[in-house]
């Protein structure tokens, strides 16, 4: 990647593509879903905030806590 990542509020989708940008949309978010619910600890940090599973985009403060999990994509 030619830019450096940058912390900020990603859709889902776009977030879930940067970390496997050879998916479809669809197949990049399910992977990203799957390294999260595989992740007991991931996964309950990033919601235990005020933000739900069901918003369509990852909070600056998610995006962080994905990047200190999973790297940064």
């Amino acid at each position: 990647m030619d830019e450096e990542f940058k912390i900020r509020v990603y859709a889902k989708v776009e977030l879930a593509q940067l970390y496997s940008p050879y998916l479809t949309p669809e197949g990049a978010l399910r992977k990203l879903q799957k390294w999260i619910r595989r992740n007991p600890s991931l996964s309950r940090e990033l919601y235990r905030g005020p933000e739900g599973k069901n918003e369509q985009a990852f909070s600056k403060r998610q995006v962080e806590l994905l990047t200190r999990y999973l790297d940064t994509p």
